[in-house]
């Protein structure tokens, strides 16, 4: 019997599982997938929003404010890329100027602060590859970049550290309502559990319909992305937004925080929960919207492109909280952009209702931080040569074009809910990120992985279940 059981390993669930860790209770995560990061956390546009879009006094705009207040000094303690640049709404006539004040004033009243408008002049000023026919922008200096990945398995890792179960392959079929709580059906057996947190992305009105009577409904919103090379990254050095629309924030231009260039997403609602294929057509809009708010991208840049999928509710809010007719099961639906934002809000927010449900204390023992994988390129050249010295593992380059070594994709994988897969291995350590995209570093990284996990090549995937990257030959033989 459990205390809490989370449903999804995303950055809402991972959230909430961090902030439950601070107490004493029996935690346990069910992630469907083979590691976490494996939904709509690993694609998305890698924005800390400022929370000036969201309608003010709604739950999406509170926790989007709260969220970005936490994320600086979240990411100090738990050790994952995040760099507060600013972000720019471009106006490109006098006639959208209304909007775009409607947009300063609903940051004002969600307490964004720093807030400016500024004319054409200043906007070129600040970022020279803007387009010629801007007419003004809305500045919000506390907008940020963030690695999506970092932040979800920081989030875990730190969960794990202090007491939280994680089952993985685990996928919840059916719900059960008992006496003292839930029964939870999956492909790996049952669990049971006083209460349940429902942060299962796309699938969170399936699980929500199969207990409370007050059904919602999910849109999968899938937007298609491109990816330029690091020697793109300097192109505008803030994010770049154009006015939004009727399906979000339009299509945004911005740096990463590993310095590259990201350009999309689109937004079109389809129905199945697994479709993250890309299309001509979208990839398209994409390189044309970007254009108009930004000069000169170099699309020959382009080294990947992907889709994402946001979990659109019908009524465009977060549902975070207990149905009237299903106590012990708590909402965390709905949580479409500015979800990553406002993630560490919506943990905090999940723990303290079930914290005054459960009527949990605080742990004594608490551990606040962790610490990520040692990228050896920030060592000094004598610290670096020291540690070569040490475990010689790291002075062995296995990605070329991101300069991952060995030692580090050895870290990722002992590391608590280490990778278990290629892609495993790319969230951690951007193994597989860079121009070429895996092409050169995949079979070594393959080789590492079988080693250390003590498994054939052939039982090695690409993400898990059947996705096996060598197939047809004799096991015993390689």
């Amino acid at each position: 019997m459990y205390d809490v059981i989370i449903i999804g390993g995303g950055v809402s669930g991972a959230a909430s599982a961090r902030e439950l860790s601070r107490y004493e209770a029996r935690v346990c995560v069910l992630e469907k997938e083979e590691d976490i990061c494996c939904g709509t956390s690993k694609a998305n546009s890698a924005i800390v929003h400022a929370g000036y879009d969201a309608v003010p006094g709604s739950m999406m705009a509170k926790l989007n404010v709260r969220g970005n207040e936490m994320m600086e000094q979240l990411s100090k303690e738990l050790d994952f890329p995040f760099k507060r640049i600013g972000s720019l709404v471009i106006c490109l006539n006098e006639q959208d100027m209304p909007t775009l004040k409607e947009l300063y004033d609903k940051g004002i009243e969600n307490g964004v602060k720093g807030l400016q408008i500024l004319n054409r002049d200043e906007v070129l000023a600040m970022e020279p590859n803007i387009t010629e026919e801007v007419y003004a922008a809305l500045y919000a200096p506390t907008a940020g970049i963030v690695c999506p990945f970092g932040l979800n398995i920081a989030l875990a890792e730190n969960a794990y550290e202090n007491g939280v179960e994680f089952k993985f392959c685990t996928e919840v079929q059916e719900i059960e309502k008992t006496q003292d709580g839930y029964v939870l059906h999956t492909n790996q057996g049952a669990f049971q559990t006083k209460y349940v947190v429902n942060a299962a992305g796309v699938y969170a009105d399936k699980f929500h319909n199969m207990v409370s009577g007050q059904k919602i409904h999910i849109t999968p919103r899938r937007g298609d992305y491109c990816l330029l090379d690091k020697s793109a990254g300097n192109h505008v050095s803030r994010t770049i937004f154009s006015l939004p629309g009727k399906y979000g924030k339009g299509v945004l231009v911005t740096p990463t925080v590993h310095g590259n260039l990201l350009i999309g997403p689109t937004a079109s609602d389809i129905e199945d929960k697994e479709g993250t294929n890309t299309t001509r057509e979208e990839l398209n809009e994409v390189i044309l919207k970007a254009g108009q708010s930004v000069k000169n991208i170099p699309m020959r840049q382009v080294i990947t492109s992907f889709a994402g999928l946001r979990a659109h509710e019908d009524g465009s809010e977060f549902i975070i909280g207990e149905p009237e007719d299903a106590k012990g099961f708590i909402d965390c639906a709905g949580i479409e952009s500015p979800g990553l934002t406002s993630c560490p809000a919506i943990g905090e927010m999940v723990a303290g209702i079930l914290k005054e449900k459960l009527g949990l204390k605080e742990k004594k023992n608490f551990v606040p931080t962790r610490k990520g994988i040692l990228d050896p390129n920030t060592l000094s050249k004598e610290e670096r040569a020291a540690l070569i010295k040490k475990e010689p593992a790291y002075g062995n380059i296995i990605c070329r074009c991101e300069m991952i070594t060995e030692g580090e994709i050895i870290d990722a994988i002992r590391r608590p809910l280490g990778a278990r897969s290629l892609d495993g291995v790319k969230r951690r350590t951007r193994t597989g990120m860079g121009r070429c995209q895996s092409g050169f570093c995949s079979p070594r990284t393959m080789e590492i992985l079988a080693r250390e996990l003590g498994v054939s090549m052939s039982d090695i995937t690409k993400s898990g279940g059947n996705s096996r990257l060598v197939v047809g030959v004799n096991k015993d033989r390689i």
